[in-house]
């Protein structure tokens, strides 16, 4: 039994339930907590007779994910650790009793993740238990590509912007920072394959990328057209759903504006996923330089996604 603080007595009296302990509470129950940590323990540090004790797994991993759900940084989680007893009661931990992570814990237990690229591991141990769950489906895919920013200033040590990040032009506006391309289930929207890319990277050089084997179907906005890719598809019995797109001079009919609307109508859940990553997570900014970092945060926010989607089926 660990003692309790007064902290803990005064929350326990309160006479309202928080967003954030509700939401806290779903995830909670709907996260495949051994499958996680079977991944990560092979590689987590082992207590020894001397030094410092590692902290528990469980409770650590519990703490990276509060990190990206509130989009926190390490000194941030910190103190809000200190601060909100509803995330310290997520993690497991009590104020009196336990030691709480200070930043360089909390920054060493990402790396390690980073350094074994464990995070991409962890969305595939997700996806396997939805689908498992009859959640994540297979027999078509849809293709779609959102800009993350990055910080284009040069007030640095090495006066520089991030090599790795690049400049892209999206109608009339540039955009600086790296692109997230995913591949969603059809029937469910879930995002089963995910490839980070440089700004610049075009979207459909990552499109047999984000396919699977068995499907049957590809649907993708305009930035998808390309003839070789329709030809082999139909060639092979796959449905070929991409936008059509007007060409100079000449229009589309209003037959081909129906079937865009008619795809997009389709498409358009994919889009869901961003905007939970960016409205519900806040990553509307790259938080670290280079590629590899980034992505490895991308990795997690898409399996965190997807089960925040699909929590209410899991619930059930």
């Amino acid at each position: 039994m660990k003692q309790i603080s007064f902290a803990s007595l005064a929350f326990d009296a309160k006479k309202k339930q928080t967003r954030r302990e509700k939401f806290l509470a779903e995830m909670d129950q709907v996260m495949p907590w051994e499958a996680l940590l079977a991944v990560i323990e092979p590689h987590y540090p082992k207590a020894g007779r001397r030094g410092r004790q590692p902290m528990p797994l469980e409770a650590t991993l519990r703490i990276y994910f509060l990190q990206q759900w509130y989009a926190l940084s390490d000194p941030g989680l910190e103190d809000a650790l200190y601060e909100i007893e509803s995330m310290r009661r997520f993690a497991g931990l009590e104020l009196v009793e336990d030691a709480l992570p200070d930043e360089t814990t909390i920054l060493n237990f990402r790396r390690l993740l980073e350094r074994h690229e464990l995070t991409a591991q962890l969305m595939n141990t997700i996806n396997d238990v939805l689908e498992q769950k009859g959640l994540l489906l297979k027999g078509g895919t849809m293709v779609d590509a959102t800009i993350i920013h990055a910080a284009p200033s040069t007030k640095n040590k090495g006066k520089a912007r991030d090599p790795e990040m690049h400049q892209t032009k999206k109608g009339n506006q540039w955009f600086f920072g790296m692109k997230v391309h995913v591949g969603a289930d059809v029937n469910s929207g879930l995002v089963h394959t995910v490839s980070v890319t440089p700004a610049n990277v075009s979207d459909l050089s990552q499109l047999p990328n984000l396919l699977r084997e068995d499907d049957r179907a590809v649907l993708g906005d305009a930035g998808y057209v390309n003839n070789t890719f329709k030809r082999a598809a139909r060639k092979a019995g796959v449905f070929w759903g991409v936008a059509l797109k007007a060409r100079p001079k000449r229009t589309l009919t209003s037959g081909q504006k129906r079937r865009n609307r008619k795809l997009a109508s389709v498409r358009s859940r994919v889009e869901h996923i961003f905007r939970v990553v960016k409205c519900q997570f806040g990553y509307i900014k790259t938080r670290y330089r280079g590629i590899a970092k980034n992505a490895a945060q991308v990795f997690t926010l898409i399996g965190l996604t997807n089960l925040y989607l699909k929590r209410h089926a899991l619930m059930s």
